[in-house]
């Protein structure tokens, strides 16, 4: 599909491809076609002949969503290297921690990653951004307009870009879980992306010429490929209720948190990332969107079921109805009941790791009469917040200061499926709680994205022979401590 993507692009060279908004919900034109299919040609020229990457090298991207993006993973794509999405909230010992595992030959980042110094500091605030440097293993390019003290440009030192690379092999690395001293990345290969996108083409079938809403490389892919234009969501709730309005989008996907506050909606709506209720999506149709489906999907497969509102608002049985698997995904249960699933858009394995057909959810659920995906909970430690997945095991051992007994984040809910994390953080006997909330206000600010809501001190729930923190119960105290 991405060869596809590219022909279709520069075949409609004039038609726009990538829509912003301005505060009143105006549309404006990012980038057209051929401009994107023109920038891609530039990057994959800069790559090769600047940087001499080839087919199987790792190429760094810290690249906010948007045409840049898409150009440099169209890039990538047509070099036949492996790209490692690095998300620059998450931190700086995290963020540090994933380049030492994928080792990028190059990494190439805009100048809001950058933000580490001099100019940049103010905005790094505003983001919430507490980055390394980027160059700590390894060279940098910026893509898109530098500033002060951001690395050279991602420029071209001349010749053709490349023939595409025509065969299979790594695509991406997406981290996930684990912890700063063994962190844990997804690897799909080439085939694995491709099917996912097919997946998504044959859920979703946009069509040429309409206005698809939302952000995602596999919202954006299929989307540009049917010939239809796409519309990345506003940041704000009050703008993006606006751009629905003078957009009224044929398809739209946006996260739960995102698809709440609109009381506006046209078209059909899909909603993933983090639990879609029957209610949130009985509410997008009375806001006007003519089918409301939940997407369960993972980074280790995307997508992998759906089911719309009025099949989930009829289930009455036990759990969390995610509906039937989609073409080509199989379903197993393990022992204790966690949900497997395997597929051509499966992942190939984890870096480091030997291939493994199975996808392990990390999610308790069951299998109805009809084969559909009932959910009933999870078995991995995972805090789902704003539809952002937090792994505490990457984030605990910060927190572990002299003065510390123990410290555990939970997620405490917050409605809707939405959760809150906190830090319980148990004092050794005799230490100053003041000095001690002092101390941990640099470890929390280190933590980025995944800083806590809340901060609580008191006494880490034990159970079992071990006597190992209880997370269950830490959550309920927790839960327990910020209702009164």
């Amino acid at each position: 599909m991405l060869d596809h993507l590219s022909r279709v692009l520069r075949e409609g060279a004039d038609r726009p491809a990538v829509l912003g908004c301005t505060r009143s919900g105006s549309v404006r034109v990012r980038a057209r076609c051929g401009e994107i299919a023109d920038l891609a040609d530039r990057y994959a020229a800069a790559l090769h002949h600047g940087h001499g990457l080839t087919a199987g090298d790792t190429l760094g991207v810290a690249v906010r969503p948007g045409p840049r993006a898409l150009a440099l993973m169209l890039a990538a794509h047509r070099l036949g290297l492996r790209a490692a999405v690095l998300d620059p909230s998450a931190g700086p010992d995290v963020l540090l921690a994933r380049l030492e595992l994928a080792r990028p030959a190059l990494v190439v980042a805009d100048a809001a990653a950058q933000a580490v110094a001099g100019w940049a500091r103010g905005l790094a605030r505003r983001a919430s951004l507490e980055l390394p440097r980027l160059d700590a293993l390894g060279p940098v390019a910026t893509a898109g307009p530098r500033r002060p003290g951001c690395a050279p440009a991602l420029r071209s030192t001349g010749g053709r870009p490349p023939a595409g690379y025509d065969g299979d092999g790594d695509a991406v690395i997406v981290f996930t879980s684990g912890t700063t001293s063994a962190p844990r990345a997804v690897v799909h290969t080439r085939a694995s992306v491709a099917a996912g996108m097919r997946a998504v083409a044959g859920l979703v079938r946009p069509q040429a010429g309409q206005a698809v809403l939302g952000g995602t490389f596999f919202v954006l892919v299929p989307s540009l490929a049917a010939g239809a234009t796409v519309a990345l969501p506003a940041r704000s709730p009050k703008v993006l209720g606006r751009q629905v309005r003078r957009l009224e989008p044929s398809e739209t996907y946006l996260t739960p948190p995102q698809l709440r506050g609109l009381d506006h909606l046209t078209g059909r709506v899909w909603t993933g990332s983090a639990p879609a209720s029957a209610e949130l999506l009985r509410r997008a149709k009375q806001a006007g969107a003519t089918e409301a489906w939940g997407v369960y999907a993972l980074t280790e497969l995307f997508p992998a079921a759906a089911v719309e509102e009025a099949e989930k608002s009829a289930f009455d049985g036990d759990g969390d109805l995610l509906g039937h698997p989609l073409p080509g995904v199989t379903t197993r249960l393990a022992d204790g009941g966690e949900l497997l699933l395997s597929g051509a858009a499966a992942r190939d394995r984890y870096l480091g790791e030997l291939p493994d057909p199975w996808v392990r959810t990390g999610d308790r659920a069951h299998l109805d009469a009809d084969g559909r995906i009932v959910l009933a909970g999870r078995c991995k430690d995972m805090v789902l917040r704003r539809a952002e997945n937090i792994y505490p095991g990457l984030y605990e051992p910060a927190l572990h200061l002299p003065g510390v007994e123990l410290a555990l984040l939970v997620g405490v809910p917050a409605g809707d499926g939405d959760e809150r994390l906190v830090a319980l953080v148990q004092p050794r006997r005799g230490t100053d709680p003041r000095r001690l909330r002092a101390d941990l206000e640099r470890p929390l600010a280190r933590m980025g994205s995944a800083r806590p809501d809340a901060v609580l001190l008191g006494e880490v729930p034990l159970a079992g022979r071990s006597r190992k923190p209880d997370r269950a119960a830490a959550a309920r105290l927790c839960a327990r401590e910020l209702a009164r």
